[in-house]
């Protein structure tokens, strides 16, 4: 293959259409036998292994290949296989894994429904293809297959393929320390990490036509709240643990503490996710306990911060509140209550808890939150702090002269930056990382129970990937000249200058 040239362009298409038509939606069989199937499409790879993820009704598996080059440096081209689900695609869902067949069925149909002029120009130009998973992101692992087969440089390219970054990102997790094991059993020094996902632009595409430099990160703070129930006649003999949840959700929804701002990038502000009392039917006593959660994004904040946080703005409102409720409300970490515990009942619990697959995470943390409360000795009321599910943590590029490598060569192709890809994504665990775990594991209930959690890989870790528009939707549409033609050829232009710095 001749790199830079409309033969890797189709190439690059080629193999995108093939792998979309793969079924892969998260947590099938599809899922789980794509990694045996692309392990036997790959050509051009010296190894190529696929270690198990997790076992269970559809055992999943990553893929890890590599092409040799000369010498040690290596540079990783990464991104995930799973897709979401299809129903929204209605009556078309037969087609919904064929990008060219479903293309005129959806310009019919939003013809006939004059809905979504937007996706209708962009379908009319022939620029954009539709298909579940085409944009996010079996185009990225096309181009970056298609660039390591047309590479013939010295660095070494490692192409890793991980399942399930659309639910908990299994195979991240597992890919991270199984990374570091394959760099040390072939002797490869990893340079840089290249996640291939795609970023969503509305507009003329310049803000997805970006190499970003990081990824956000995401925390689950949680809130139980032990109140002290009434009889409702009698309020103020308690305190009603709705209340104290209710000003626990004025102090923190959009609370400017927990919103980070680089540049004229803004992380999302906190929202609630959750809130409930944890009465079971009706009587007239006051809710004596409540269950609340939110979604927090950091650019560099650590899991401490994000804790200390939101124990400041638990505090301001407990303070509020006690004024209300004539009594004192102490915020505590979850640490604090489990420390009052004996490790052997807690971890028995956490066990337990961990073999229910039907309860999501957060709910998990809940009930192990409660039995800990329970058996701590303390009375309410009273609130804890914690978090209720697996961290993504914040990570960003460090080495400024790497940085500048590799904006050098991405410009020259009309690439802009960003500081942080906007999404949650996989990067956060083979990135460098802004602090460590620890406050996010001794505050996690279910934590090494529920889920296993590696320390990030720490390796310098960047996304370029394609654009396109509405993903998990069934209008998601990629935008194909810039995937097919532009794409290899920016990878190929990052690969080369990487490989010659340092």
């Amino acid at each position: 293959m001749i790199r830079n040239s409309p033969e890797l362009s189709a190439r690059a298409r080629e193999i995108a259409l093939e792998l979309t038509s793969w079924p892969s939606v998260t947590g099938s069989a599809d899922e789980g036998s794509f990694a045996a199937k692309l392990a036997a499409y790959l050509r051009g790879f010296d190894e190529v292994k696929t270690p198990a993820v997790d076992a269970g009704v559809h055992p999943r598996s990553n893929l890890i290949a590599l092409k040799r080059g000369k010498g040690r440096r290596t540079i990783v081209l990464t991104g995930h296989f799973d897709v979401v689900p299809i129903e929204d695609y209605g009556d078309l869902k037969a087609m919904a894994f064929d990008a060219e067949r479903l293309l005129p069925e959806i310009v019919a149909r939003l013809k006939r429904s004059g809905e979504n002029s937007l996706a209708l120009a962009d379908l009319e130009s022939g620029d954009f293809l539709p298909g579940r998973g085409l944009l996010d992101m079996k185009a990225g692992l096309a181009a970056g297959i298609a660039t390591i087969e047309a590479y013939e440089g010295d660095c070494n390219l490692v192409f890793l393929a991980v399942c399930d970054e659309e639910d908990r990102s299994s195979g991240a997790r597992a890919a991270a320390p199984a990374l570091k094991t394959f760099a040390k059993d072939f002797n490869l020094d990893i340079a840089l990490v290249i996640n291939l996902d795609a970023i969503s632009d509305q507009g003329d595409g310049a803000a997805g036509r970006v190499v970003a430099l990081g990824s956000i990160g995401k925390q689950l703070p949680t809130a139980y709240v032990a109140g002290k129930e009434a009889h409702a006649c009698y309020p103020q003999d308690g305190a009603n643990a709705a209340y104290l949840a209710a000003e626990l959700l004025t102090e923190f929804e959009l609370a400017p503490e927990l919103a980070e701002v680089t540049g004229d990038e803004v992380a999302a502000p906190p929202t609630a996710l959750h809130a409930k009392d944890l009465k079971q039917g009706y009587n007239v006593t006051t809710p004596g306990q409540s269950w609340l959660y939110w979604n927090t994004l950091q650019h560099k904040r650590s899991a401490a911060e994000v804790l200390e946080i939101s124990l400041r703005l638990a505090r301001r409102a407990m303070t509020r509140t006690s004024l209300k409720v004539k009594r004192s409300i102490p915020v505590l970490t979850y640490a604090e209550v489990a420390s009052r515990v004996a490790p052997h009942s807690l971890a028995a619990r956490a066990a337990e808890i961990a073999k229910l697959s039907q309860l999501d995470l957060p709910e998990r943390a809940k009930l192990l939150t409660e039995f800990a409360w329970a058996q701590s000795g303390l009375s309410g009321p009273a609130v804890i702090i914690g978090f209720g599910s697996i961290p993504y943590p914040a990570v960003s590029l460090r080495d400024a002269e790497l940085e500048r490598c590799i904006m050098a060569a991405a410009q020259a192709h009309g690439l802009g930056s960003v500081r942080y890809f906007p999404g949650i994504s996989d990067m956060s665990y083979f990135g460098e990382a802004s602090g460590d775990l620890k406050a996010a594991a001794d505050n996690t209930p279910i934590w090494g129970t529920s889920f296993l959690m590696p320390e990030p890989a720490g390796y310098p870790c960047i996304n370029i990937g394609p654009w396109g528009r509405d993903y998990h939707h069934w209008l998601e549409r990629l935008h194909a000249p810039y995937a097919f033609e532009t794409l290899p050829k920016v990878l190929l232009a990052v690969i080369d200058a990487v490989s010659k710095s340092g």
